[in-house]
């Protein structure tokens, strides 16, 4: 897996993308992460990345010479074109779907965005997809850039120690995860549940199941319009009035 990410502060997500799990994928070799600073191909002595808006309004807009040359210059040393995506507050947002889909694609480029945006003709010659990381203004596209980036990354296989450890997780499935515990197996008078500590595989499975299910019901209903669920998890959920 490649990712490139096309940004005016490449020391910020590099910070970020040396640490922990995604960092020590990056030095394994496992998963490839570029950072690339736009004014590096920018034309002019003064490395200008932005200009004013035609037509008036606040701010300024980002230029799309520097953008398009290094995407192009990305583009030459991958074996074919990456997905070409734009962090934007107009995006589609982003959920674990699209994090699986883009995964396949085996090399993506994300754009970060900066100022009041890029010029509309760069985005519709170039960008193939717009994401957004939830309904809010940030100052710049590098943390949703970073979002997509670990998101996208720990499914890539053996970045994690197991393909379980995301499997099992909130949204992989369409679900909230179950609630987990941990030792001691009473803490200020609260005992782990008895399936967690029977050892039976199959209880476990089906308590973790059934409490997904409830979990999803109470915090976020919505998801289980999309969900595949049996009669019997329907029925579940019916009588316990979640449904």
């Amino acid at each position: 897996m490649r990712i490139d990410i096309m940004t005016l502060f490449p020391e910020m997500c590099e910070r970020v993308l040396d640490e922990s799990i995604i960092g020590r994928a990056r030095r394994s070799g496992i998963i490839e992460v570029n950072c690339h600073n736009i004014r590096d191909y920018t034309a002019d002595k003064h490395r200008h990345v932005d200009d004013m808006p035609y037509g008036g309004g606040q701010g300024m807009l980002m230029k799309p010479e520097p953008i398009a040359a290094c995407f192009e210059a990305i583009a030459s040393q991958c074996p074919q074109r990456p997905v070409f995506i734009y962090m934007s507050p107009k995006g589609r947002v982003f959920n674990q779907s699209i994090a699986r889909s883009l995964m396949q694609c085996g090399n993506i480029c994300l754009l970060c965005g900066h100022y009041e945006g890029v010029d509309q003709r760069l985005i519709d010659s170039m960008i193939d997809m717009e994401l957004s990381v939830g309904d809010y203004v940030l100052t710049g596209g590098e943390l949703p850039a970073l979002i997509v980036t670990d998101a996208v990354c720990r499914m890539v296989p053996r970045v994690l120690a197991e393909d379980a450890c995301f499997e099992d997780e909130s949204h992989y499935d369409g679900l909230l995860e179950h609630p987990q515990y941990t030792r001691p197996p009473v803490w200020n008078g609260m005992r782990v549940p008895e399936e967690l500590l029977s050892g039976h595989h199959a209880k476990i499975a089906q308590w973790k199941r059934e409490q997904s299910l409830r979990q999803t019901a109470r915090y976020r209903p919505d998801l289980l319009e999309k969900a595949d669920l049996t009669q019997k998890e329907l029925d579940l959920l019916k009588n316990e009035h979640l449904l």
